[in-house]
């Protein structure tokens, strides 16, 4: 389980007393035993990813044994800068021999030379014991535990990676599999000497004659001069002469005898109730009358 480099930082104190070059936490490399891999990140995104191969006798840190040793150390020494790749090292020192990959017969230090010391107890004895990271002409053993305690790589490789790696950067080796860790976006140098993030703004659409077109907004409907015939008020009706001679008034309402007899009833109109009361006086003064010629 991966620990935290500020944690790790705030308990080496006493480890890193006697430490020449200063930390630097916004460059770390994580090496994962398991995986024989190394992982290169900046300010906590991956740079790169490379093959390596770490000590065939094991882990540990104990002296006289050719273990690779775990937990969080730094670069504190960096050897072979301009260095032609494939040139052999003895005791750090270039012997002017330069080998081929996979060159027979010789297992040498080449290329670069990536000097570790230990920040932690469990690896306090690193830079005494010279551990490395360097180059090796035996790269057809790359990928499994092959080296005598130092942390192999291909020469090509470990030349990218010395040139990225600074003096100070964090380096963590684990026994477990390297963490997920997000890929860094492409970075480019703008005007102005900035670094900024090589990602552009989606730009905006290109509004071209035939988009407008396409765009304009609807019209209102147009009105037809059929359709304003069909729309139009229906006329009022026309009334004829013949119409009119056809349409009679009302004529009075028909009262019969046996409507006189009935007294009133509400379900009579004004009209039949007076024209009823009319008739029937008439009738009254003329049996009257026919009363006194008798």
């Amino acid at each position: 389980m991966l620990r935290p480099v500020a944690l790790i930082l705030s308990v080496i104190s006493v480890t890193s007393a006697f430490a020449v070059a200063p930390l630097d936490t916004s460059n770390q490399v994580i090496i994962s035993v398991r995986d024989q891999k190394l992982v290169l990140m900046r300010n906590g995104s991956k740079v790169a990813t490379y093959p390596i191969s770490t000590s065939m006798f094991g882990l540990g840190d104990a002296w006289g044994r050719m273990t690779t040793p775990l937990g969080y150390l730094a670069v504190e020494k960096k050897i072979g800068d301009n260095v032609p790749v494939g040139a052999v090292f003895h005791k750090r020192r270039l012997t002017g021999e330069i080998l081929q990959p996979n060159a027979p017969g010789r297992d040498p230090i080449t290329t670069r030379i990536i000097w570790l010391r230990g920040l932690e107890a469990q690896n306090a004895h690193a830079f005494q014991r010279c551990i490395y990271i360097h180059g090796t002409p035996e790269e057809n053993k790359i990928g499994r535990p092959a080296s005598y305690g130092c942390i192999r790589m291909k020469s090509k490789d470990v030349a990218e990676l010395y040139d990225q790696l600074p003096l100070g950067a964090v380096v963590q080796i684990i026994p477990d599999r390297l963490p997920k860790i997000e890929k860094g976006k492409p970075r480019q140098e703008m005007s102005g000497g900035v670094v900024a993030a090589n990602t552009t703004s989606q730009p905006l659409p290109q509004i071209t004659a035939t988009t407008v077109a396409k765009v304009t907004p609807q019209s209102p409907p147009q009105i037809a001069a059929t359709t304003v015939a069909k729309v139009t008020a229906h006329p009022p009706a026309q009334i004829t002469a013949t119409k009119a001679a056809n349409v009679k008034p009302e004529s009075p309402p028909q009262i019969s005898a046996s409507m006189l007899a009935m007294p009133p009833s509400s379900s009579l109109s004004l009209e039949q109730m007076r024209t009823a009361g009319a008739l029937a006086g008439a009738r009254q003064k003329a049996k009257l009358a026919a009363n006194k010629r008798l």
